[in-house]
């Protein structure tokens, strides 16, 4: 979705269609609720439930937000999150959490994370992964979860700053209606191109950038063999080619997100 960067939704039915097409057997439709805010998960729930699939929330960046006044975390099988540095909730390291109603889910995936063990320490009774939470990662953010509903307002009222001075020069993210973005990153977007130029511009000021993401998923070398929905997806392609973020953070006070703004205004005047 061109405004939302999340899932469209006629795009995910033509991808299911083209899958069953080539004799594939679809299992899941996976969801990213990218850059802070939620994919639109009633329609998606809608599609698994008529398509007999099941549903993985990706919510690495978006821990935190809302849907139609609901958390992230309580939409579909499962919802995996990111406590890495850089998201809104982030640790000192790496780290991550997995949301489940389904007790055996909850329960193998509670074994996978520990070598596979099973009801005795020693005893691995799957293949399993050393994927706990270190004791230091999971203590600072149980700290940092105290603050953590001010921070997310303190991100939207930067959010709310940059979209008022920007909009109207560049395509400024909307959030849409009854949701709330955590704002892991605020990604505009340059139609006209001369990306490259702006990022040195900002950069000659000391203001940093990044691109999130110079390809699109099926464009990367790892992903090139894979099928993709008849018609390609040259939403995502043009994305990729135009999008590009500012800093933003909960303490971004408004004397420096000021002198962000006037760089960007200057750069594309």
């Amino acid at each position: 979705n061109e405004t939302s960067f999340n899932m469209d939704i006629a795009s995910l039915k033509k991808g299911i269609a083209t899958a069953r097409k080539l004799g594939l057997k679809p299992k899941a439709i996976v969801p990213v609720d990218l850059f802070g805010q939620s994919a639109d998960h009633d329609a998606v729930a809608e599609v698994a439930n008529s398509e007999g699939l099941f549903v993985l929330d990706d919510a690495a960046q978006s821990f935190g937000a809302t849907y139609k006044g609901k958390r992230l975390g309580t939409f579909g099988l499962a919802t995996a999150t990111s406590f890495f540095p850089a998201k809104p909730l982030g640790c000192y390291g790496d780290g991550g959490a997995i949301f489940t109603d389904d007790a055996d889910l909850a329960e193998r995936l509670r074994s996978i994370r520990v070598h596979g063990q099973g009801t005795e320490k020693y005893d691995n009774v799957r293949l399993g992964l050393t994927a706990r939470l270190d004791t230091m990662q999971a203590a600072i953010l149980i700290e940092k979860l105290k603050i953590f509903d001010d921070e997310i307002e303190a991100r939207n009222k930067v959010a709310n700053r940059y979209f008022d001075a920007l909009h109207n020069i560049v395509i400024a993210p909307r959030v849409a209606e009854g949701n709330v973005s955590t704002w892991a990153q605020y990604t505009i977007r340059l139609p006209n191109g001369g990306r490259e130029a702006f990022a040195d511009a900002l950069k000659a000021q000391g203001i940093p950038t990044a691109i999130y993401y110079p390809k699109s998923m099926h464009q990367q070398t790892a992903y090139k063999h894979y099928p993709t929905v008849e018609g390609g997806l040259p939403v995502s392609e043009k994305l990729s080619a135009d999008v590009i973020s500012l800093p933003m953070h909960a303490y971004l006070d408004q004397a420096a997100q000021d002198r962000v703004i006037k760089a960007v205004r200057d750069a594309l005047s």
